[in-house]
């Protein structure tokens, strides 16, 4: 299906704006330091940065990106620069950490590029920022999601010995569609056995996310979700897939909110998953999910609880 197409009135968002938003992204410059809610151009930018109460009302969440702007890995969705690596930054842990709490963030998710140039992936770089968060900002929860490092288990195991709240790992989309969606470096089967590895040899929160509209049938997605279920992930997303620019893949189609919403119930009332964040604009790191692991960690309060307040806050 052409991407020439008009999008539907549901894909429509706000540019964001307001003092939050301008003064975070001045401290991000300040210490040269990369979020994917720009690189992405993420819909939900404005909201996740103004604070779980809405604009300028206090803590809110970021997705910082680390180990530079640059990806070993050229996936067809991802509008992510590929190749030319720089070295890594020795005192981005720190920079990183002392951004959280210049910020003000109660929440926030470590993503990276991959690294398939460095013996570990960037393995240690990564659980290293995890500590120096953790160690500096005691208060705030995080959440890393994380390469396939190769599938490589000794450089998963660093990342959990790091012991950050969740451990994230995307399967993208379906079995059938990896290949062209995603780099052949990646594949469903590897995806799974990094989920699985974390599920078997820690007690941390597990998370992955879908794209929609990409072509898949609905009983993939479905054997998708019974797949993620077996080896343990607690919480996914699914979100429209969006061209980032003509030489990206086409979207398929545009999925309709409804279709979200029924995907939704059969993740968590169907299959048992503690919580599905389910929409055209949601990305895999989006606050209303967020919201529900706070609940859920720092407040010890049962998952129906702890959805029923996080879908409260995200439609206030």
């Amino acid at each position: 299906m052409s991407s020439r197409r008009r999008k539907p009135d549901w894909l429509k968002s706000q540019p964001p704006t307001g003092q939050r938003f301008t003064d975070i992204k001045q401290t991000l410059r300040d210490r040269d330091l990369h979020t994917v809610c720009e690189e992405a151009n993420c819909p939900n930018m404005g909201e996740c940065w103004s604070g779980r109460d809405g604009p300028g009302t206090g803590p809110g969440t970021a997705t910082f990106m680390l180990m530079g702007e640059r990806c070993s890995r050229g996936c067809n969705f991802c509008d992510v620069a590929t190749g030319g690596m720089d070295p890594l930054d020795p005192d981005e842990p720190e920079n990183v950490a002392e951004a959280v709490g210049e910020i003000g963030l109660d929440y926030v998710v470590l993503t990276s590029v991959d690294r398939d140039d460095l013996d570990d992936g960037g393995a240690a770089h990564f659980a290293e920022t995890i500590r120096e968060c953790k160690r500096r900002n005691p208060g705030t929860l995080v959440e890393v999601l994380i390469p396939d490092f190769g599938g490589d288990e000794d450089a998963v195991r660093q990342i959990i010995d790091a012991e950050p709240d969740v451990i994230a790992h995307n399967v993208e989309t379906v079995e059938r569609l990896q290949w062209p969606v995603r780099d052949r470096r990646a594949n469903y089967e590897q995806t799974m056995d990094v989920l699985e590895q974390v599920d078997r040899e820690s007690d941390i929160y597990t998370k992955t996310s879908l794209m929609l509209g990409l072509g898949e049938y609905d009983h993939e997605i479905y054997r998708t979700l019974s797949d993620l279920r077996q080896v343990g992930v607690d919480v996914v997303t699914f979100g429209q897939y969006l061209q980032p620019s003509r030489s990206h893949l086409d979207v398929f189609e545009y999925v309709h909110p409804d279709a979200f919403e029924t995907w939704r119930q059969v993740a968590e009332e169907e299959l048992g998953f503690l919580y599905c964040a389910s929409g055209p604009m949601v990305r895999s790191s989006y606050k209303a999910g967020e919201l529900f692991v706070d609940a859920l960690v720092r407040d010890g309060k049962s998952p129906e609880r702890a959805r029923e307040e996080a879908r409260a806050a995200a439609e206030s």
